[in-house]
């Protein structure tokens, strides 16, 4: 498979970068690196949309940035895994959780590590919106709970969950290439049980989770959060992310139309994440 490779320069940094990735991510983006002076976004040749990404950075803001480019770059499938090696550095979060690739060093002294080949699929850590849920996570008790993780990507929050005692533990993206980056990145973490689906929230039937992972993009949320409270169970806890701060009283509205109860937030930057607990 093919990418498309978007390097974006933005002054001021902050907040037009964290803007722009949400707006990318909006038009099928799954993968972003941050630099000094802006940041890298990949997506699967099959899916570019160049229509989509010049009216990103194409729409008038009042005010806008003071400064803007960016370029787009064809990489082929031989040269992704250079590319991503080239911007994954290791991370820990919240002292306790460690997130490494492969060709990293082993850390012992944290309580969960966790190894991810990314690929093509979001979700190593490095942003904002996942490690937001990894913090989630940590402070929770997850020991003998169902978790159900849409928009998995790399798989890393459901492998956490996974970690920390939760059973069954299923997975879910729309995207082929995170599907299979979770299974493998489970296995990599010698993690047999976990269900790992393709598909959307049309999948979610009559089975019932006493926590529910939703780190995807403030639409999505807002289309499919009928469904995920349908599917969380009584007391049981939904973790939002994936949208900026500005965005925050529209998640959270749909959310008190729906009954859930407020649980607390968590900022990074200019990001956001909810903790809903439904009655």
């Amino acid at each position: 498979m093919n990418y498309v490779e978007i390097k974006c320069a933005v002054e001021p940094v902050e907040p037009w970068s964290e803007i722009l990735i949400a707006e990318l991510a909006d038009v099928g983006f799954e993968s972003f690196s941050e630099e000094d002076n802006g940041f890298k976004a990949y997506v699967s040749a099959c899916s570019y949309r160049a229509k989509a990404v010049k009216e990103v950075f194409e729409r008038k803001r009042d005010p806008g940035p003071e400064k803007l480019s960016f370029e787009v770059t064809k990489i082929g499938s031989k040269n992704w895994n250079a590319v991503w090696e080239g911007n994954f550095e290791a991370v820990t979060i919240a002292g306790k959780c460690h997130i490494r690739a492969p060709f990293h060093p082993k850390r012992s002294e944290v309580d969960y590590e966790i190894v991810i080949e990314p690929k093509m699929s979001f979700g190593t850590g490095h942003h904002e919106t996942t490690s937001l849920v990894v913090e989630w996570l940590i402070e929770t008790d997850l020991q003998g709970k169902s978790v159900l993780d849409m928009g998995c990507g790399t798989g890393v929050l459901a492998i956490l969950a996974s970690k920390k005692g939760a059973k069954p533990v299923t997975a879910i993206d729309n995207y082929l290439f995170a599907y299979e980056n979770t299974i493998e990145n489970a296995e990599r973490n010698g993690i047999s049980d976990m269900k790992v689906l393709h598909g959307d929230a049309k999948l979610l039937g009559d089975e019932m989770f006493d926590v529910v992972i939703a780190n995807i993009t403030r639409n999505v949320l807002l289309e499919d959060m009928t469904t995920y409270n349908k599917v969380l169970k009584p007391g049981g806890m939904l973790f939002l992310s994936g949208f900026l701060s500005f965005d925050r009283d529209i998640i959270f509205d749909e959310a008190m139309r729906l009954g859930l109860q407020n649980g607390g937030d968590k900022h990074l930057k200019d990001w956001i994440s909810l903790k809903l607990i439904k009655p």
